[in-house]
């Protein structure tokens, strides 16, 4: 069933790429000052694998799924589902295989986990069958998973989840959603409705203002996050203010991408390749580490 060809295929088809997204789950990891605990940053590698494996069986549903309308699609033609490199049964059978494996691994990692892996599971699922056709529901349903990845990072070392993460998780996630629907319609324009319905809901104008609130409402959340009594009280420091910054010129690098470069179509090689992002993430973390941990 499998050939060396069909397995890189397969594997091309989950997206590893993509997979940085999954990054999340060692956000709480590091915020609750646990990041040089051996223990558990073992379990939140686990925890990475297991999200991989799990977005990787729904990118191959997905796929599936949206198999005539990628044939279409300029960019989205060249996968090897709509391409014909990899059978629809093969990347079924594989989807079932993998999600069977992974949901009872994360289970057995932390009981608390496997719940919230199996909400991101099922909301996505839900996302690829359903919630993609209406209008506001499908960036609502995308945002969470990515929240949910946050929260699975949280609890499957058994820290308590701040609401900061939540909204600053949320803010954050619905900005580029929101930019790559922009980038969609900008790159399909007149066919984009041929190959994503609910677009036709969308018209540029609508989403820089959806774009403009969310953009106000990250900076807002996470500026007032640094500064909260909650967060100078649990870390003893008020210098989690100087990370904003970095946070600011994120913002504004990604919209400058998205509008100037018509580069939001695909986010996780803006957070991999552009040189200046890379460099301003690097730099972020390491003011985090050096704020939390070196005080």
């Amino acid at each position: 069933m499998y050939d060396c060809k069909m397995i890189s295929a397969l594997i091309e088809s989950m997206r590893p790429r993509q997979w940085t997204k999954n990054l999340l789950v060692f956000a709480g990891l590091i915020f609750s000052q646990n990041l040089f605990d051996l223990h558990l940053l073992l379990k939140v590698i686990l925890a990475f694998g297991i999200f991989c494996l799990l977005s990787g069986a729904v990118y191959l549903i997905n796929d599936v799924r949206d198999l005539e309308q990628d044939r279409a699609h300029p960019l989205k033609s060249r996968r090897p589902l709509p391409s014909g490199r990899l059978k629809v049964s093969v990347a079924v059978a594989s989807a079932i295989l993998i999600s069977a494996v992974a949901l009872p691994l994360a289970f057995l990692l932390n009981r608390n986990f496997g719940l919230v892996a199996l909400s991101y599971f099922s909301i996505i699922v839900a996302y690829s069958f359903w919630l993609k056709h209406i209008v506001i529901l499908d960036i609502l349903a995308v945002s969470c998973g990515f929240v949910l990845r946050a929260v699975a990072g949280a609890a499957v070392i058994d820290v308590s989840i701040s609401s900061w993460l939540i909204l600053c998780t949320s803010f954050l996630a619905l900005f580029v959603i929101m930019s790559k629907r922009r980038h969609e319609l900008a790159l399909l324009g007149e066919n984009s409705t041929g190959h994503r319905k609910v677009l036709y809901e969308y018209t540029p104008h609508l989403l820089d203002q959806m774009i403009s609130v969310v953009t106000a409402s990250t900076v807002m959340a996470y500026a007032l996050y640094t500064t909260s009594t909650e967060t100078v009280s649990k870390f003893g420091t008020r210098n989690m203010v100087l990370t904003l910054p970095f946070v600011l010129y994120g913002v504004f690098r990604y919209l400058y991408l998205v509008h100037a470069k018509n580069m939001g179509g695909n986010p996780e090689l803006v957070f991999i390749k552009d040189r200046p992002m890379v460099i301003d993430i690097l730099l972020y973390v390491i003011v985090v580490v050096t704020v939390l941990y070196l005080k």
